[in-house]
């Protein structure tokens, strides 16, 4: 079965580098077979057995990053039918340039989302589908107030951030 892991806040900005090449051969160790990176904001694509196994590659993952890079090594996991469901799910229209996509660690409670403010961030709109949190972002991700700490606050969760391109990018690396 394939994977998508999705590293959060690495090689931003000039913090917490992790070169892609040295993160594959991570993968590789953990057990991941087939591991294809994406840019250098750590998308991963990788095979394992089933979900268990794909989970237990990602805890070895985490660990060992965390003990060569000094990272925490915050991961979102999603299985291919997942990222496929999440791409197929978006549910605005507009120029890619526009379209984000949070991708949450667990699934959060009705009334965490149901405490969030759509006013928040005047001009941008959200809608939170399950474990994903999709928006759209008409004057781009650096203006927004739709933050990962408003959202890792308010939902309790782990979330990181992709562009919609980024996203199709790795549905098609998906096969």
């Amino acid at each position: 079965m394939k994977h998508v892991a999705l590293l959060r806040g690495i090689n931003v900005g000039g913090k917490a580098v992790l070169p892609m090449k040295a993160l594959a051969a991570i993968f590789a160790e953990a057990g991941a077979s087939g591991v294809l990176t994406y840019i250098q904001s750590g998308n991963v694509v990788f095979e394992a057995e089933d979900s268990t196994d794909a989970a237990a590659t990602v805890a070895r993952v985490t660990a060992e990053v965390a003990r060569v890079f000094g990272y925490p090594g915050r991961i979102v996991l999603r299985s291919a039918e997942e990222w496929r469901a999440a791409f197929r799910g978006n549910p605005f229209d507009g120029p890619a340039a526009a379209l984000h996509v949070y991708f949450l660690a667990d699934k959060p409670d009705a009334a965490a989302v149901k405490s969030l403010d759509p006013d928040r961030s005047p001009g941008d709109t959200f809608v939170v589908k399950g474990r994903e949190i999709y928006l759209h972002l008409p004057n781009g991700m650096a203006r927004t107030k739709l933050t990962n700490a408003y959202f890792d606050t308010r939902l309790k969760t782990t979330t990181t951030a992709r562009n919609w391109n980024t996203v199709g990018k790795l549905a098609e690396m998906l096969g």
